[in-house]
């Protein structure tokens, strides 16, 4: 049984672990077996720690022989972004400037994921400081995507959605800015949940662009997403931005929320730049949902062509805030070439930070400076409002909204090297995060070359539970999640 254990989900073998006829250990061995026998093709991690992975396995099993097993989570090798602190651990958010930093605290998701009994297993690589749309852009490599070893994973968390996929990791958490969660999920085949804005705390994630960033589960399945988010949400006051909501049981609540749904379809979303074979499988997830006696209709969103223009003067400006602190004084990487401290706070930013990451702090600084805030970062908040304006408008008649999660499925390495080619692909999922709304996507089929599809479900605010029953839904129809790469 082993040999299959990596591509269980987390509800499986939860039962599994439960009724003693695996253990935490085992499990976990057949995971660091399967990452050694794949990681060498694939990249997805930038540090492991098979002994402290094997030992805290071993704690879970001790704990649920003395009858005190934490739950479902207890004893599931969970693999994090390199861009959430864990105690004692690197975080390098795949940058040259942290190359040597071990991070001295915990998250506040890594402490919760601790109280539940996870097992930490490595950390991932991203695209660097969340910044990038394929985990290109990483300091230490490019990610490949299991499915097609010549191909991206998507981003920023492509190594999340990749050692997910190929079965090195039984779920893992990424970040979301702009899509970075659900992006590389429909790229490999996974779930990935972008929770509402406030619900999950983001102390302890190192910050690109702070109005934006939320931290979520990509898993195999809805139900697995509902078990992670059930752990990972909940008020902290760490966090400034957290919000006190009510936490539902999401797994339960799978359940409980039979459907019909109205649901809406954003004429916007399903015009140039579409591949067709991924429209014709978003369209057949829309039959899907009308066989089941859901109502469809087409809304509009009409500030969707300002999403682009709107997402990168904010999260650029936050950016260039943010990256400020990277100075080569107190921690980070510290140039030796600098002649006097203003040349070691210019040298060790110019080779602490890659191109893109460059790029952006630029540009933000640009929009931010004196004579251009108002015309740039101030009127891009203004339409930050109607944008969100528009999805609130689209919920007075419908319940949710069905979208294509990428417009495009997992492209060659190397081969959008144009950055607005890259930019583009997060066109579906940036208005989501600009409106501090829940999205979650799950595949919903393949390409004729075999490779995944993802559809994108946006809900209302803080009505996960809803979002995850309808997207729940649609897996308990389709078999596209059961399928794994043949690495």
């Amino acid at each position: 049984m082993a040999d299959e254990l990596f591509f269980k989900s987390i509800a499986e073998l939860g039962d599994l672990l439960a009724a003693r006829t695996v253990s935490a250990t085992e499990l976990t061995r057949a995971v660091l077996a399967r990452t050694q026998a794949v990681e060498g093709r694939l990249h997805a991690f930038n540090s492991r720690d098979e002994a402290e992975a094997l030992a805290q396995a071993g704690a879970s099993d001790a704990r649920r022989a003395a009858g005190q097993a934490r739950g479902p989570l207890d004893g599931i090798p969970v693999g994090l972004k390199d861009v959430i602190a864990v105690a004692g651990q690197p975080l390098t958010a795949s940058s040259r400037m942290l190359a040597n930093f071990v991070s001295p605290y915990d998250a506040t998701v890594t402490a919760r994921l601790k109280a539940a009994g996870a097992v930490f297993w490595g950390r991932l690589n991203c695209d660097e400081f969340a910044m990038g749309s394929s985990t290109e852009n990483s300091a230490f490599g490019p990610t490949s995507n299991p499915w097609d070893l010549t191909r991206v994973p998507g981003g920023s968390s492509g190594g999340s959605a990749a050692a997910l996929a190929a079965g090195a990791a039984i779920a893992t958490l990424g970040s979301d800015t702009g899509g970075s969660i659900r992006q590389p999920a429909a790229l490999c085949g996974v779930v990935g949940l972008k929770p509402t804005y406030g619900l999950v705390s983001r102390y302890g994630l190192v910050a690109f662009a702070s109005s934006l960033d939320q931290i979520g589960p990509l898993t195999r399945t809805v139900e697995d997403a509902a078990i992670m988010l059930g752990a990972l949400a909940g008020h902290d006051p760490l966090d400034s931005t957290s919000f006190p909501a009510d936490i539902p049981d999401y797994r339960a609540e799978l359940k409980r929320r039979p459907g019909p749904w109205r649901l809406g379809i954003p004429k916007e979303y399903f015009g140039a730049g579409l591949d067709p074979e991924v429209q014709a499988a978003v369209e057949r997830a829309m039959d899907f949902y009308r066989a089941q006696g859901c109502t469809l209709q087409e809304v509009s969103l009409p500030h969707t062509q300002y999403c682009l223009d709107t997402y990168y003067i904010i999260a650029t400006a936050e950016a260039s805030s943010n990256l400020a602190r990277y100075d080569g004084v107190r921690y980070g990487h510290r140039s030796t070439a600098a002649k006097d401290a203003v040349d070691l706070y210019r040298q060790s930013r110019a080779e602490g930070f890659g191109a893109e990451v460059k790029r952006r702090i630029i540009l933000g600084t640009y929009v931010l400076s004196s004579g251009y805030y108002d015309a740039y970062y101030l009127r891009a908040q203004k339409v930050r409002t109607l944008i969100r304006q528009d999805f609130l408008n689209a919920y007075r008649e419908v319940d949710a909204l069905l979208t294509p999660t990428s417009p495009v499925p997992a492209f060659k390495l190397g081969e959008k090297s144009d950055p607005l080619a890259l930019y583009l692909c997060d066109i579906y999922t940036i208005g989501v995060n600009l409106a501090g709304l829940p999205a979650v996507s799950v595949p919903c089929g393949f390409t004729a070359g075999g490779l995944p599809i993802g559809l994108q479900l946006i809900g209302r605010p803080f009505d996960e539970a809803n979002l995850l029953a309808l997207a729940g839904a649609y897996e308990r129809g389709h078999d596209w999640h059961r399928r794994t790469p043949s690495l």
